[in-house]
């Protein structure tokens, strides 16, 4: 009888929205063979998220919701319960020889096996792919308060590292066991972590500064982009150290006046990146990888370090904005030396620059390889010996374990780059400034997704505002051997550049407020948010960026909703309450002034 009183209630919610099985299962992410079932009371979840989601897409208010948890409870009471996922069980993965796991892997919502990227629980940071990634699908609780160890958090609240989601198949396993009528052990299931909504990060609005969009120059000519930037990065440009200095005493500096050249006449700040120590300077030491004969070692007598940059920044002062200490200080192919060398080097050249151009600001060696143990241990060391008391910003490259990933995985990098950086103590500010060196081997991306990614990686340095992160340099400009090419030098912007340029022109006075993602801010599980206050000479008005991660899903248009943006520039007129179909491309969403 309790069942049936659920499904009386999710069945009239389902009716008044008249809205069909299948436009809730793309609200939901729930097959309509599922949602059916459920609202029909074939079956009674085990979990209540998979009936919020329902209620939620169906515009049931918050009383129905509790009502419609309190009649869950007493079904799931009375021993009611069914299949439990929110999602078709067919296909579950099966463990052959243990009687009874298949069904309780899906009853528990638990592990499947899958090619989709991994995000933790609350979209602070996300797990990008690798061989054996896997996700936790769990279900979700709009009051933590009333809803504890039997209502879990909702949606693919993806598990950060193997061993938790291990422990999940433990879980599993010892369930099924025991239902199988092995003797009962003393061990009680930890309760499911915290269920928090809202956005990833909310604050007082703030400008979306134009340096958030950098690219790095992969072009010695001295031409600038031909779209829209906010700040240009050198390095790849032909002007390494042993490219300026061929010899102790001697300068070459044509190329490198070029390049501030047409960064000043773009007005457009330059950030100089340094690097690849002459071979005079370092004789012995294993070459890096270009052909200039440079070499990956610091040099052996820290003098010619200090010479070289007292050089180059009397040359350059007031001029080149930013100089970051090192390329990639955490991968032995660009730097072979000591982590204590490495700080040396940072707090001399610090010195120097500061002393001569006090306006200048000092970015620390750049680290690389975040995804690898070896990385990390390089970022923890440089930050426990004190490498970023000497500098005004870090530099860490943010990229995805490969060019199809989705760019919102990088935010598990930038998670692990903050906790390294509290644990040292220090919580500078964090600037985008690369990839990897594999990154010509990766594979092209279509001209849709290219689109699509380029934009995305400015938006996803947005969202980890909150981890102190204030710029993203695009590796690169210039360049076609990359996954996605903005722009060859000579060559016309593509799709993907124009793209950029238009979000930029988007944001251009603009004020960021908050970004979050999925059912903790009352959207689909796979769409992302960036809310914003812009003002124009017409007056202010609020607008919201949403996209999904992967696939597609239908959103529903704010209450003063008014204009839909699309980044090919077209616009669509819309209604508050009215359906928005989000894709992979990001979309704009004006409300009226």
């Amino acid at each position: 009888m309790s069942g049936e009183r659920l499904a009386e209630l999710l069945l009239e919610v389902k009716a008044r929205s008249g809205r069909t099985y299948e436009a809730l299962s793309r609200r939901t992410g729930m097959s309509r063979s599922t949602v059916h079932r459920y609202c029909r009371g074939e079956i009674v979840p085990d979990t209540f998220g998979p009936l919020e989601r329902i209620a939620r897409a169906s515009g049931a208010g918050q009383g129905e919701v509790d009502e419609l948890y309190r009649r869950w409870t007493q079904a799931v009471a009375a021993g009611a319960t069914g299949a439990t996922t929110g999602r078709d069980t067919a296909g579950a993965a099966d463990m052959p020889g243990v009687p009874g796991v298949a069904g309780a892997v899906s009853a528990v919502s638990t592990a499947s096996l899958g090619n989709a990227p991994a995000f933790d629980d609350l979209g602070k940071g996300v797990v990008g792919p690798d061989e054996n990634r896997v996700h936790a699908d769990r279900e979700s609780a709009p009051d933590a308060a009333r809803r504890d160890v039997a209502s879990p958090p909702s949606g693919h609240a993806w598990v950060r590292r193997r061993p938790a989601v291990m422990a999940s198949v433990l879980t599993v396993l010892c369930l099924a066991l025991l239902k199988a009528g092995t003797p009962a052990a003393s061990w009680t299931p930890s309760p499911p972590a915290q269920w928090i909504s809202g956005p990833a990060w909310s604050s007082f609005p703030a400008p979306v500064p134009r340096t958030l969009f950098g690219v790095t120059m992969n072009s010695s000519t001295g031409t600038m982009p031909g779209f829209r930037v906010g700040a240009v990065r050198l390095w790849d440009s032909e002007t390494r150290w042993a490219q300026l200095q061929p010899a102790r005493g001697e300068f070459d500096w044509p190329v490198l006046d070029r390049l501030v050249a047409g960064g000043e006449s773009a007005g457009l700040p330059v950030l100089f990146v340094l690097g690849g120590t002459p071979a005079w300077a370092s004789p012995t030491g294993p070459a890096a990888p270009y052909p200039d004969g440079s070499r990956a070692a610091p040099p052996d007598d820290l003098a010619d370090w200090d010479a070289f940059v007292r050089a180059l920044v009397k040359r350059y002062r007031g001029r080149i904005e930013a100089y970051e200490l090192w390329v990639l200080a955490n991968d032995r192919r660009f730097y072979a030396g000591s982590v204590e060398r490495l700080v040396e080097m940072t707090r001399r050249a610090s010195g120097i620059i500061r002393a001569a151009d006090p306006r200048a600001t000092v970015v620390c060696p750049g680290m690389g390889q975040l995804w690898t143990p070896e990385g990390q241990r390089v970022l923890r060391r440089f930050a426990e010996l004190g490498g970023y008391g000497h500098c005004d910003v870090a530099s860490v490259k943010l990229y995805q374990r490969t060019a199809s990933d989705p760019p919102e995985s990088v935010l598990q990098l930038v998670t692990t780059i903050d906790r390294v950086l509290h644990e040292a103590g220090v919580q500078p500010p964090v600037w985008n400034t690369g990839t990897t060196y594999t990154i010509p081997l990766e594979r092209p991306l279509d001209a849709t997704r290219a689109r699509d990614y380029a934009v995305r990686f400015f938006l996803t340095g947005l969202y980890a505002r909150q981890y102190n992160v204030e710029r993203m340099y695009f590796y690169n400009w210039g360049g076609t051997k990359i996954p996605i090419v903005l722009q060859a030098d000579g060559g016309a912007p593509t799709r993907a550049a124009l793209a950029v340029e238009r979000l930029e022109r988007w944001l251009a006075h603009a004020k960021s407020r908050s970004c979050g993602h999925g059912l903790a801010i009352s959207l689909p599980e796979n769409v992302w948010q960036c809310e914003f206050t812009i003002t124009e000479p017409g007056g202010a008005r609020t607008a919201v960026i949403r996209w999904a991660i992967t696939g597609t899903a239908d959103t529903t248009a704010g209450p003063k909703a008014q204009t839909v943006r699309r980044l090919d520039g077209g616009a669509t007129a819309v209604r508050p309450g009215d359906t928005v179909t989000v894709t992979e491309e990001p979309i704009l969403i004006e409300d009226r002034p």
